[in-house]
C-alpha cells in the first residue's frame, strides 16, 4: 500500500487518539486531521440512483459531517417539524437509524444563515460526543446510553457572537478539547442589537454584570466524565468581529513535541496538550485590525508548515511552526500575494500526497499548493455558479467537492482535471455546507435531508 506524505507524522497522532480500526473517519477532518485518508478503490462517479448503496432520510438540515467508526455512522441534525436538535447513530450496512437523541427543543438556530446542529461529532469507537451551538455537549457510549452532559454557556457564560457560534469538538490524547475565540462584548444576532450577557453557573463568572470581561479560552475535560480539566485564557487584540472564530482546534506534532493548534482573533497560537500553556504565537494576517474579518478555516499542517487563510479574498499565510514565544516575520515561509486564486474564506484546506490543497470559495477554484515555497502546481475553476463552502475530502488520488446546491465534483489530484461533476438533488431550502467523507470504501455525502453512502454495500465488501 503506497504511503502518503501526510501520514509520515501524523499516524503517530492517530494512534494517540484510539485504536483506529483501519477505514474509520472519527471526527471532523478525519484520522490524520487534515481532511485525507489512505482510503482506496474510492468511487469516481455516481448518481443518486447509481453505485449508491444506500440513502437515508433526515429530520432537518444540518452543517456537521458524519463520524464514521466500524458500522456506526453518528451525525448531529436538526429536527424541522419538532424545532429539536438531534444525535443520530445509523447502521453504516444499511443506513438504517440505530439510536436517535433529542438532545433540546425549541430553538435550532440564532440567525437565518445556520443552525445549532453545525458542530461534528468525535468519536473513539467507545464514545461519541455532540456538540451543539446553543451550548450543549453530551457524551454517549455506542449504543446511545447517555453518559454524561453539560452546557458551556451555563458553565461559562453565553456565547459572544454575531452569528451561529461553531466549532466541531477534538478528542486527542485521551483529553476532549473545545474552543471558543469570541467577542468581549456581548451581542445579539442582526437587526436585534446588544443583549445582556447571562451570569455564568458555577463556572468562573466572567460576566458583563459583575465586571468581569467576556474572554476567550481553549478548554480541555475528562472524556470519561466530561469534568474541566483546565480552561486557558486566549487574549487577543482582534476588534468586534474579527474576535469571533469558528474554526476547530487542531494537534501537531513537531520535534517530538505536542501542539493543540488554535486559529482566531487575527492570531495562530500552539498549545501544550497537558495544560494549555501557549507555545508560541503567529499574528497577524490583519495589521490594521479590521472590524469584520470572523475566522473560519481550521488550520492545516504539513512538511513542517502550519497554512493560515486569511478571510475574505485576503492571501494565504504559510508558517513555520515550533519555536516558542511571540513569532516574527521571519516566520512566515510564503504568502499567497501572487497568486490570488489561492485563498479561503470558509473551506478548510487538505494535506494530501505532501501538498496543501486550497479550495477558494469566493474564487470559485481549487489549487495544489507546494509547502515549502507556495508554488502552484495547478489551479482549477469549478463548474457551476453556486459557492463551495464544504471543505475538500483527499483520498484516493482524488479531491471531492460538494457546493452549496449539493452538486459533487471529483478532481484528479495530479493534474487537476475533473474527473466528474454529479447532481445530489438537495432541497433548495438551505445551502449544503456538509463535507464530503470516505470510510470503508465508501463515501458519505450529505445534503439538507438525505446521507447518502455511495460505493459497494458493506455487504458486497
Amino acid at each position: 500500500m503506497r504511503t502518503l506524505t501526510p501520514l509520515r507524522t501524523l499516524t503517530v497522532l492517530v494512534t494517540l487518539v484510539a485504536p483506529t480500526l483501519a477505514g474509520d473517519w472519527p471526527q471532523f477532518r478525519g484520522p490524520f486531521f487534515n481532511g485525507s485518508t489512505d482510503e482506496k478503490g474510492l468511487p469516481a462517479s455516481w448518481s443518486v440512483t447509481e453505485n449508491i448503496a444506500w440513502v437515508a432520510d433526515l429530520p432537518g438540515p444540518g452543517d456537521s459531517t458524519p463520524a464514521v467508526w466500524g458500522n456506526r455512522v453518528f451525525l448531529t441534525s436538526t429536527d424541522k417539524e419538532k424545532e429539536a436538535l438531534l444525535a443520530l447513530c445509523l447502521d453504516r450496512r444499511t443506513g438504517k437509524p440505530l439510536w436517535t437523541r433529542e438532545i433540546s427543543s425549541g430553538e435550532v438556530r440564532r440567525d437565518y444563515r445556520s443552525t445549532y446542529a453545525a458542530p461534528s461529532p468525535s468519536t473513539d469507537g467507545k464514545r461519541v460526543f455532540f456538540f451543539y451551538g446553543n451550548g450543549q455537549l453530551i457524551a454517549f457510549d455506542i449504543e446511545g446510553k447517555e453518559l454524561w452532559r453539560r452546557n458551556i454557556q451555563k458553565d461559562y457564560g453565553d456565547f459572544a457572537f454575531l452569528w451561529t457560534f461553531s466549532s466541531s469538538p477534538l478528542l486527542y490524547d485521551g483529553k476532549l478539547y473545545l474552543q471558543v475565540l469570541q467577542r468581549d462584548v456581548s451581542v445579539r444576532p442582526p437587526g436585534q442589537g446588544r443583549r445582556p450577557r447571562r451570569r455564568a453557573g458555577s463556572g468562573n463568572g466572567d460576566d458583563e454584570e459583575s465586571g468581569a470581561p467576556i474572554q476567550s479560552y481553549l478548554l480541555a475535560m475528562d472524556p470519561a466524565t466530561g469534568k474541566t480539566l483546565w480552561r486557558h485564557f486566549r487574549p487577543s487584540d482582534a476588534r468586534a468581529e474579527s474576535r469571533e472564530a469558528f474554526t476547530t482546534p487542531i494537534p501537531r506534532e513537531s520535534g517530538g513535541r505536542k501542539e493543540i493548534l488554535v486559529i482566531g482573533g487575527d492570531a495562530l497560537t500552539a498549545h501544550d496538550p497537558e495544560t494549555g500553556k501557549e507555545l508560541w504565537r503567529w499574528g497577524t494576517w490583519n495589521p490594521e485590525r479590521i472590524g469584520h474579518w470572523r475566522h473560519v478555516p481550521s488550520p492545516v499542517a504539513g512538511e513542517g508548515i502550519v497554512l493560515v487563510c486569511a478571510p475574505k479574498r485576503e492571501p494565504v499565510y504559510a508558517i513555520k511552526g515550533g519555536g516558542s514565544g511571540e513569532l516574527g516575520a521571519e516566520a512566515i515561509a510564503w504568502v499567497s500575494r501572487d497568486e490570488r486564486s489561492v485563498s479561503s474564506d470558509v473551506p478548510t484546506p487538505a494535506f494530501y500526497d505532501g501538498d496543501f490543497f486550497v479550495l477558494s470559495d469566493v474564487r470559485k477554484s481549487l489549487s495544489r499548493v507546494e509547502p515549502a515555497t507556495g508554488k502552484v502546481k495547478w489551479t482549477t475553476p469549478l463548474p457551476g455558479d453556486k459557492k463551495y463552502e464544504a471543505s475538500p475530502l483527499a483520498a484516493d488520488g482524488k479531491i471531492y467537492l460538494l457546493n452549496f446546491i449539493g452538486d459533487a465534483v471529483v478532481v484528479d489530484a495530479k493534474d487537476g482535471d475533473i474527473v466528474s461533476t454529479i447532481p445530489m438533488k438537495a432541497t433548495p431550502e438551505y445551502p449544503v455546507r456538509s463535507s464530503i467523507i470516505a470510510a470503508h470504501g465508501q463515501l458519505f455525502i450529505r445534503t439538507n435531508r438525505k446521507l447518502y453512502c455511495v460505493g459497494k454495500s458493506a455487504t458486497a465488501q
